[in-house]
This record gives C-alpha cells, sequence and structure tokens, in this order.
C-alpha cells in the first residue's frame, strides 16, 4: 500500500513539473465516477436517438447506427474534474463536432455563441461552441478501447477534457460535458445548466481554478 502511494506521489510530482496538474488537483490512477441522479439504462438501442436543432439550418436526428456511421477520431485527453481529481492520458474514441461542422453535416446559424448538452433526465451543460470546436471536446462513444460502461456514460457522452502538453482557453472541467448525451441545442445566447445555476462557475475553467460562482462556496 505505501509502495502504491509513493509511486502514485512520483507520478503526481512528474506530472506538476510538465505543468499539466492545474492548481488544487491531484493526480488519481482510478477513474470515480460522478454524477447527479440514477445511471440510465438501456435495452433495444433501436429506439435511442441523438438530436441536433435550434440554430442550426437543418435539424438533425441520428439513431444509433447512423451516429455510428458518423466521421470518428481518436484522441488522448486529461481530465479535470472539479471535485480535485485529474486522470491523465486518457484515451477515447468517438465524433468531433468541429468535424460534423466542416463536413457539412452540421450547419450553424451565423449568429450561434453556446451550445446546451441535453441529456438524459432532463439535466444539460452549456458550452460557448468555441469551446466545443476545440480539439479537447468530443462527442464519446468508447474509452480505452471499449464502449462506454454504463456509469461513464453509455453509449454517449460529451467529453470535456484537455489535450497534453497543450494548455488552451478552452481547457474545462469534466462537468461541462455531459454523461448519457441525447441532444445538441445552439443557441445565440447562454442559458446556465443544471450544475451552473446550482453555484458552479458558468465558465469553469481549470488553469484559473473557476469552480464556483462566488466565493464561499
Amino acid at each position: 500500500m505505501l509502495k502504491g502511494f509513493m509511486d502514485r506521489r512520483s507520478h503526481e510530482e512528474a506530472i506538476r513539473r510538465e505543468g499539466r496538474l492545474p492548481p488544487g488537483q491531484s493526480l488519481t490512477e482510478k477513474f470515480p465516477v460522478l454524477h447527479f441522479g440514477e445511471i440510465p439504462q438501456y435495452g433495444d438501442m433501436s429506439t435511442w436517438n441523438f438530436r441536433v436543432f435550434g440554430l442550426v439550418e437543418e435539424e438533425k436526428r441520428w439513431s444509433w447506427e447512423e451516429f455510428n456511421k458518423l466521421p470518428r477520431t481518436k484522441v488522448v485527453l486529461d481530465l479535470h474534474c472539479v471535485t480535485r481529481w485529474s486522470k491523465f492520458d486518457m484515451p477515447w474514441e468517438g465524433v468531433h463536432l468541429k468535424t460534423l461542422i466542416d463536413g457539412g453535416f452540421i450547419k450553424l446559424k451565423p449568429n450561434v455563441t453556446h451550445c446546451i448538452q441535453h441529456c438524459e433526465y432532463g439535466y444539460t451543460t452549456n458550452l460557448p461552441v468555441e469551446a466545443m470546436l476545440s480539439g479537447n471536446f468530443l462527442l464519446a462513444t468508447h474509452y480505452d478501447g471499449h464502449p462506454l460502461e454504463a456509469e461513464h456514460g453509455y453509449p454517449l457522452r460529451g467529453l470535456m477534457g484537455a489535450v497534453p502538453h497543450q494548455r488552451q482557453e478552452s481547457d474545462r472541467y469534466l462537468w461541462k460535458g455531459g454523461k448519457w448525451l441525447r441532444g445538441l441545442e445552439f443557441l445565440d445566447h447562454d442559458e446556465p445548466g443544471f450544475w451552473e445555476q446550482a453555484g458552479y462557475s458558468n465558465s469553469a475553467k481549470i488553469w484559473d481554478e473557476e469552480r464556483y460562482a462566488r466565493r464561499g462556496w
């Protein structure tokens, strides 16, 4: 047990020296499970669909089969949770929103500024579109070569992380990607989501340690 603790501390210090550990965070070798509410149970995926709506030229609704035929990509991301754990060099697979827009699968109207991720049970979270078009946001279906486990967002989650060795303005805490994602709504204004309305930071920038909306929470 002591050896495991010392190994983790040594790894954490190495990551810190590389400038990859945000302020107030600690490295974890595990993959903690945190979410609000129950885990959805999916049976027949033929009834599942993913909706893109709001300020788009044409509303889209993809079945699970159709979604998995969209252009796919593999990325490695560091994840940083507002509860102060960080996990590094995590391999993911899914669909980049930028790829869908560049490929004409989604056509945004010129006045779009923000996107709301709509998840099961009415959960939402919000981001500026420019952050979702960065390399550290993914519509993720797989982790470490396998479909997502139920507690990590199967079948689809919005994933908000940080590209290793690339500190970017778009880096956000993990809650800015919603598990059990069912739709994206594009707007010309911002609308705070579930945790944002509960007192968490609306911007959630990890390098500025923007965890809560106001001091004292």
